[in-house]
């Protein structure tokens, strides 16, 4: 590759990136990496294992109980369960607090109807190596990370209902 298009192909991926950037700042596009499988304990008692979720676009939100705003975002989460719930998409709302108790009761008081995993031990946590919370992945039918939100501020569900609208077709 010549000097010249490796300078072009350099300003083309930088004003790529900056328009990515500009238009959304708070979501990154993964590079179609496999999300990483994992098998948790559910709330309800049950394992539950990622790879068995393919075929559908999942959501996995990482929150924790002392995180205003994974409270924040939680009734839009169930909004868009509610909504896209039949057409191929799930939640895994992955808790990540030492006491299950505490998950189970905010997710009772919540009315969260999405299966909510525990991490109690931060397994899954240190594979996705979580950085804030919350932080939501979006998985394609295949199985490939397409988005990671790191946190949340009112106004971001409509992004992932966008985003979960695209997968979804």
């Amino acid at each position: 590759m010549t000097s010249l298009s490796k300078n072009l192909l350099s300003a083309a991926m930088s004003i790529g990136f900056a328009a990515l950037v500009l238009s959304n700042a708070h979501a990154t596009i993964a590079e179609l990496a496999n999300a990483p499988d994992f098998t948790l304990r559910s709330m309800d008692g049950p394992n539950l294992r990622l790879q068995e979720q393919r075929g559908q676009v999942v959501m996995i939100n990482f929150w924790a109980t002392w995180c205003g705003p994974c409270r924040q975002e939680m009734p839009h989460l169930t909004r868009l369960y509610d909504k896209y719930r039949s057409a191929g998409f799930v939640i895994l709302g992955v808790n990540v607090d030492d006491d299950a108790r505490r998950a189970t009761d905010l997710a009772t008081k919540l009315g969260l109807k999405f299966p909510i995993l525990l991490d109690t031990d931060k397994t899954v946590s240190r594979l996705y190596d979580l950085g804030t919370m919350p932080t939501s992945v979006l998985v394609d039918r295949n199985g490939r990370v397409r988005y990671v939100h790191n946190g949340y501020v009112a106004g971001y569900e409509e992004l992932y209902e966008r985003q979960i609208r695209v997968l979804l077709k």
